[in-house]
């Protein structure tokens, strides 16, 4: 069971690169060296980050991190008419809460 929305951020990833990720110790996509931030959505703005950016890419992942587990700081930015999360750092695996195929998540 997720915790209370407010409480957890998630991540789309495909599940190769997410188990390198995990074997290395940090998570740190092309997106941080490029903008400086890793891409993160609310639970409730999954459906459409994934529709958006990942329609038809297939063994995809969401990763549920809880916001007080992230060690890089953590910004709410508008994109797209909406707020999304933004950590400015890499993300330790340790800190995903649970790991969910994103073809049954739901908020």
């Amino acid at each position: 069971m997720l915790p209370r929305m407010g409480d957890v951020v998630c991540h789309i990833v495909d599940r190769a690169t997410w188990a390198r990720a995990v074997e290395a110790g940090r998570y740190a996509p092309p997106s941080l060296a490029r903008e400086g931030f890793i891409h993160l959505s609310a639970p409730e703005q999954v459906a459409r980050t994934a529709a958006r950016f990942f329609a038809g890419v297939d063994d995809l992942v969401v990763l549920v991190i809880a916001i007080g587990d992230l060690r890089a700081v953590l910004r709410w930015e508008a994109a797209d008419g909406e707020l999304f999360p933004h950590p400015y750092g890499p993300i330790d695996p340790s800190t995903v809460r649970e790991l969910r195929e994103l073809a049954s998540f739901t908020p």
